[in-house]
């Protein structure tokens, strides 16, 4: 049932009050001339009706206005159950429909974002990679599963400081986490190696800064990428070899038609093609001879100024810092050779000279850094970087990170790969003391 409008109500007492204002004006006034009391009672009588009136036609927009407060008070606090009961047929039961609905949409939408939220967090709790989220206070707000069990010793960090936290993992990936930028570590479990990708990301959550830190194991990955590097080595090696076992067979074959015949005029020409695919092939297969029979490292004190003044030989670098008063201690031309790769790198990457930088420091181990300016790896290529025979150059073997980890861990070492903040790579090997 439709009712009058709210406006035509208000107009319909509006015009009652007129009505009854201009008779009981005429009334009071003929009453008061005779100065009775019955003008008072008369007043009094008239006067209380309209205002009975005026309070009934207000009350309902005043309980209307007390509900909107209380659910809006509820809207701002996420509980959108509550509905508005009327019967009106005005505008003011058109609000409260339309508020019903409202609060409806609300309720549907908050359902679907639960709903979301809770498939979410499923996935997150389940997945691999551990997932750290920490707020503006360095607080830890949230852990998934691989994040308790890693850093954690399977319990929940939340409410914990962040940095509380770090000091209870290895240094290695207490250092990667600390840095903030994608890292490469390596952290020894159960006295085997396990490596794992680090990284961090900064975003707004609420209006707020929040740190998401990103740790996924990578050791069962770079192994299968291991496997699949030696099978694309072994047909880069048979490739060689048929590239120039072909051209010698042919050459000897030309070589005995010619001695049969008795020409040994060109002979000496066959012999010299022998020769050089000969020598050819041998620096080929030496080439990756020497990274097989990487010997032993023989380590003795080193100067610490002289190495590094020889390393200038080789590449241009600016030294950062002073160089340790302790002498150093590990295999001088194994890590030399690390270092020589690590800055031809740094020199190939595109950075400028004045930015590629050593440091050398000496605590619990031997920390001996290069960085460059150049434009970093890419979150892919950190993750392959240090196994044979990966390389994003065009000529380039994938041998030199892969050798410098091998040298690196034979001493009893790790080196990590980390992007810089504001652009370029950090190397860092990391040595045992004496």
């Amino acid at each position: 049932m439709r009712f009058a409008s709210l406006e035509g109500k208000l107009a319909a007492l509006l015009f009652a009050v007129a009505i009854l204002a201009a008779l009981l004006g005429g009334f009071l006034g003929a009453l008061w001339k005779d100065g009775s009391l019955a003008a008072l009672v008369a007043m009094a009588i008239l006067v209380l009706p309209l205002a009975w009136i005026s309070r009934a036609a207000i009350a309902p927009i005043r309980r209307l206005l007390r509900a909107l407060s209380g659910s809006v008070a509820s809207y701002r606090d996420g509980d959108y159950s509550l509905s508005l009961a009327s019967r009106r047929g005005d505008e003011l039961g058109a609000l409260i429909e339309a508020h019903n609905a409202l609060g409806q949409a609300l309720r549907g939408q908050r359902q679907n974002l639960v709903q979301r939220e809770l498939l979410l967090d499923t996935v997150m709790q389940h997945t691999p990679t551990a997932l750290l989220l920490v707020d503006a206070h360095q607080r830890v707000v949230y852990a998934n599963l691989a994040a308790r069990h890693l850093l954690n010793d399977g319990k929940s960090p939340l409410g914990i400081d962040f940095g509380e936290l770090l000091q209870g993992i290895p240094a290695p990936l207490r250092e990667a986490l600390a840095g903030g930028n994608d890292s490469l570590v390596g952290v020894m479990f159960g006295g085997e190696e396990e490596m794992f990708h680090a990284s961090r990301r900064d975003f707004r959550l609420q209006g707020r800064p929040h740190h998401l830190y990103l740790v996924q194991r990578m050791t069962r990955e770079l192994s299968r990428q291991e496997v699949a590097a030696w099978k694309r080595v072994i047909r880069v090696i048979s490739h060689e070899l048929n590239n120039s076992l072909a051209p010698i067979s042919s050459l000897a074959h030309s070589g005995a038609e010619l001695a049969r015949r008795g020409d040994g005029e060109r002979l000496p020409q066959v012999f010299a093609g022998i020769g050089e695919r000969a020598r050819h092939l041998h620096d080929f297969i030496a080439g990756y001879a020497d990274f097989a029979r990487l010997p032993a490292p023989r380590c003795a004190a080193v100067d610490w100024a002289p190495f590094v003044e020889g390393l200038r030989q080789h590449a241009e670098f600016v030294l950062d810092g002073q160089l340790p008063n302790v002498p150093a201690w590990f295999d001088a031309g194994q890590i030399e050779q690390v270092l020589i790769n690590l800055l031809k790198n740094a020199h190939e990457s595109g950075s400028a000279a004045p930015a590629i930088r050593m440091r050398v420091a000496v605590a619990a181990d031997q920390c001996i850094e290069v960085v460059d300016r150049g434009p970093g790896m890419g979150e892919a290529v950190l993750a392959q970087a240090l196994l044979p025979f990966y390389s994003t150059k065009r000529s380039g073997t994938g041998l030199g990170l892969a050798l410098a980890r091998e040298i690196t861990e034979a001493h009893g070492g790790r080196i990590t790969l980390a992007n810089r903040e504001g652009g370029g790579l950090r190397v860092a090997l990391r040595l045992p003391r004496r």
